[in-house]
Formats: structure tokens, sequence, C-alpha cells
């Protein structure tokens, strides 16, 4: 594969800003949509506090599992540039599905999201890996500019998306997050040309032939998404079918892992030991993580001041500082790294998990110190600052390290495999947070006499649930730190 006739632009291929912006606008499609989800439910739907983060967490925790799907079916069948397409396709339908404005609409819609989701986010990362030879210097640089594209997609959403849909009507900003999608799929198809370098774009051959009644396999994956839809409609609406099959999933995947590294030898049986630890580390992290969209939106809807100079942020606005310090802090962190390791001091990645675990407690017990230094039932704005602050560069700690780990840890006969468990720590992670934020509620919506009371109330239960996670999440964290060493040892050397 040769891309010189494709890469003069900043020394990278021009494809690269053609899946840039295509996963800019997915990104705004996506975040934009999630940033209203919880509010829609409880202001629009009239849904408890309970049942919303449970579906909240239900939806996220499939489009993770989506896209270990996504990825295999592209890979075997589809080819990624057919799977891309079709997955932006369903993901602007359901975006537009959603101004149904009831329940069922709205099921159906995160149906359709959730299966486009996995064909297209699954695989426009695997192109723009594909646009560089094995070896290229160029590759990390590639990766860097692409994840910007995704936090300013993040930023856009949490921004635009939310300040027009709490402001004009929920409706307005999911008919904006449909158009996003509608805008990343022409950018992809009308770009085509500048990433067709790539390897893997094609539909494969042997899913072009007839297996059934005339209908090859692409037609059967197509037909087999469409009635994926309303499977995905059960699992979100009677959402504790999902405790279920995620933890049987998950007990057949660490089985999986671990037997894969024994027939491997000693090393690679420690390696797969070391890895289902770290995959139960993910989870902790990102299921208290993801409150971003559920319990602390709900937080700043009703507990926050959110006045700036006369003008009142909308609560889900809020979720705008995590990608804000993201795009702030990400290059810093990565100089970071690299300097550390020049001076022999850059931490072991068990170490880096706790650390990044030891911010995102400190993070939620930042509510805690405002709520004994705040008069009355709010507390300001600041607090939700310092909050996402710690947490996002607790992330900085812990995220950017995670597919680099797997691919060095797993035997290659298995990456793939082992990729897909990561992918799968995700989803799980996603269905925990909205079990966690479902600790939040107390499904009281009480008349306007006695609005005080329930402000009350609901104050006191998210400071509590808070802190409380504050405390656990450190208390995860100085266990692994004394972990750290035994860790370091099953990772025989993986750095």
């Amino acid at each position: 594969m040769s891309n010189t006739a494709t890469a003069p632009k900043l020394g990278h291929p021009n494809g690269l800003f053609v899946l840039f912006f295509s996963e800019m606008w997915e990104r705004f499609c996506y975040y934009g949509m999630r940033a209203l989800l919880t509010l829609y439910l409880v202001n629009q739907l009239m849904k408890g506090d309970s049942e919303a983060t449970l579906i909240y967490g239900a939806y996220t925790g499939l489009v993770y599992a989506a896209a270990v799907l996504g990825g295999k079916l592209a890979d075997k069948y589809l080819g990624y540039r057919l799977a891309i397409i079709l997955g932006a396709i369903l993901m602007a339908i359901g975006e537009f599905m959603i101004l149904g404005g009831d329940d069922t609409w709205l099921l159906i819609g995160m149906g359709a999201i959730i299966v486009g989701n996995g064909y297209f986010k699954a695989n426009i990362s695997t192109i723009v890996g594909k646009l560089y030879e094995e070896n290229d210097p160029r590759r990390d640089s590639g990766f860097t500019i692409f994840y910007i594209g995704i936090n300013i997609g993040s930023l856009l959403a949490t921004t635009l998306v939310a300040y027009v849909g709490q402001t004009y009507g929920y409706h307005y900003g999911f008919a904006m997050a449909g158009v996003g999608m509608l805008s990343a799929l022409l950018i992809f198809w009308f770009g085509r040309h500048r990433y067709q370098a790539a390897d893997g774009l094609d539909i494969r051959e042997e899913a072009k032939k007839p297996v059934f009644l005339g209908l090859n396999m692409v037609h059967l994956i197509i037909l087999g998404s469409l009635a994926t839809i309303p499977a995905c409609f059960v699992l979100i609406s009677k959402n504790e079918i999902m405790d279920y099959l995620l933890l049987g999933v998950f007990v057949w995947v660490a089985y999986s892992l671990i037997k894969a590294g024994i027939d491997n030898g000693p090393i690679y049986r420690d390696r797969m030991i070391a890895l289902v630890i770290f995959i139960l580390i993910n989870i902790t992290f990102w299921a208290c993580f993801e409150q971003a969209g559920t319990s602390l939106t709900l937080f700043a809807d009703r507990n926050v001041d959110r006045m700036i100079f006369g003008w009142e942020m909308p609560a889900a606005m809020t979720q705008f500082f995590n990608p804000a310090f993201i795009i702030i802090f990400g290059s810093i962190f990565s100089v970071m790294w690299v300097k550390l390791s020049e001076m022999g001091r850059n931490p072991s990645i068990p170490m880096k998990f706790a650390y990044g675990i030891l911010q995102l407690g400190l993070g939620f017990l930042v509510t805690l110190v405002a709520a004994e230094l705040t008069d009355g039932y709010t507390v300001p704005l600041i607090t939700l600052v310092l909050l996402y602050l710690l947490h996002t560069t607790g992330e900085l700690f812990l995220s950017p390290i995670g597919l680099s780990m797997v691919t060095k840890l797993a035997p290659k006969q298995i990456a793939g495999t082992a990729m897909g468990a990561w992918f799968l720590s995700f989803a799980i992670a996603n269905y925990l947070g909205g079990k966690i934020a479902s600790l939040t509620s107390s499904d009281s919506h009480g008349s306007a006499a006695g609005v005080s009371l329930d402000l009350a109330a609901a104050f006191d239960k998210y400071i509590g649930v808070f802190s409380n996670l504050g405390y656990v999440l450190i208390g995860i964290s100085i266990l692994i730190m004394i972990a750290s060493k035994p860790l370091n040892k099953l990772m025989h050397g993986v750095r």
C-alpha cells in the first residue's frame, strides 16, 4: 500500500481529514443525543429518576457492546466502507425517529442508533490506521489528530445541541444531532477517493456469494441489523435482562482469555490474569465516570447554581467541561509522558490506573466540600468545574493506555478477542453506571408547595451518594497501589 499520492497535507494522508470531519460530526450526533437523553426522559416523558437512569445505562451499554460485533462483521464480510455507510444511515434514521415524541419512537430510535453506532464507531478508526504503513512514524500523530476531532465533536454537541435542546425544545436538539449525522455521512461518501488507498474497504468476495434464497451475506447482515433494532427495544425497556446477559458474557470472556493464556504458556497465563484484573478496574472507573450524563446532569438541573452574569447555563450543557478539558490538557499529558519516560519516572500501568481512580474519587468529594461551604440546597457552578477537571485528568491517566496495553498483553492469535473484551468492559461500565445513578433517585415529584422539601431531599441524596463513591474509589485506588508490584510481575515486562 502506498499513500504518496494522497499524503501532502500537513504530512498526513488527505484521507485523514475526511475521516476527522466524519468522526467529528458522528460524535456530535451521538453525544448531542446523549447530553439531552436523561433530562428528556425525566422532564418530557415524565419518567422517574431511577427508570430514566436505567434506560440511559442500558442504552449506552448496548452502544459499546454493538461495536464489538460491528467490527467483526466489517472485517469478515462488509468491508469498512459499507459498514460505516450503513451505520451512518441507521444512526441518522434513529435520531429522526426520536422526533416522534413518545416512548415507542424513542426506544426504536435508540435501537437504530445502537446498531448504527456499532458499525460506524468500530470501523472508522480502523481505516485511519490503514492509511499508514506498518512502521510509519506518522501513525501516532495521525491518531492524535483524529482524537482531537472526536473531542471537538463532543464539545460542540454538549454546547450547541445541549443549549438548543433545553432552550428551544428537545426535538430541536435531536433534529440537530440527526443533521450532524447526515453531515458525517455526506463527508465520508463524497471524500471517499481520498482514503481509497486504505486496505479492507471493499465488500469481501465470500460475502457476495448467494447463501439463502438468492441472498448473499451482505443482504442477510443488513436484514439482521434491521431485525436487531426491536431486540434492542426489548433490552432497553426490560433492562433487567441485561444483568444476566452481561454477567454471562463477562464470565465467558474472562474464562476464554485465561484459558487461551494457559494454552500459550505460563507468561501469557499470567498476562491474561492481569488483563482480566485491568478489565475489572476499567469497569469500576467508567461506571463512576459515566455519571456525567445521568446523576451529575440531574444534580446540575436541581441543585447547582448555573447563573453566569445573569445567564443561566442549561443543565445538559454542564457536560461540556469534560471534552473542553480533554482538548486543553490532552496534548500536555502526551508531552508529559514522554518527558517522564526520558527521566525514568513514568509510572507503571497499574500506578497510572490507581492515580486515575484516585482523581475520579477526589472529583466526587468536591461536592461534599461544596455542600459544607454552601447555604441552602444549591452549590456554585465552580463545584462541577472542579469535579470535571479532576475526572478529566483521571481519564487522561487511564484511558489512552488501555488499547495499547491490550495489544501488548494478549497473544497474537487472540488479539481480536482481547480487544473485544476491552470494549465489553465499557459496555458493562455504562450499564452499571445507570445502576449507580439510580441510587441517587428519590422519584418524588412533589407539588409546588413541596418543591423546597424535594430540593432538600434530592440535595442530601446526591451528596450522600457522590461522597460515598469518592471514599470507595479512593479505597480502590489505594488497593491498586498496594497491588501494583504483583500486577507488574504478572505482566512480565509489559509497560
